[in-house]
């Protein structure tokens, strides 16, 4: 997958796109990009090995602190993802994941969950 395939999954993720959430899942099991990583983590963070990967994966300063920001998300410390996410949309204003996290309510990883179309 691409930079700009993966840049385009989380997009459609963003806007709730319920066949991105499951492509994103299914690509975390064999992905080395920490974005898809820390998106896949957002999506069930019942998966406690996707963060640690993204982690280890993770080689710039933006990479990095995207996975710091998702864990203070599911640590559920809105104070710190706040704190974070501005510092890091300074530098990165393009990272939607990272301003879709800080637009999150704290500490509820179901706001991730895919909207399904046939709800209403």
């Amino acid at each position: 997958m691409t930079h700009a395939d993966t840049d385009t999954l989380i997009r459609r993720l963003i806007g709730g796109d319920a066949t991105a959430t499951a492509s994103i899942v299914a690509q975390a099991r064999t992905s080395q990009e920490p974005i898809l990583l820390v998106a896949a983590a957002l999506i069930d963070p019942t998966a406690t090995d996707l963060l640690p990967r993204a982690t280890l994966l993770a080689q710039s300063t933006r990479d990095r602190q995207l996975v710091a920001i998702a864990a203070a998300h599911l640590d559920g410390d809105h104070d710190r993802v706040d704190a974070l996410a501005r510092d890091h949309l300074v530098d990165h204003p393009d990272n939607f994941l990272v301003a879709w996290i800080a637009a999150a309510p704290a500490a509820t990883p179901p706001a991730f969950a895919p909207h399904d179309p046939k709800e209403k």
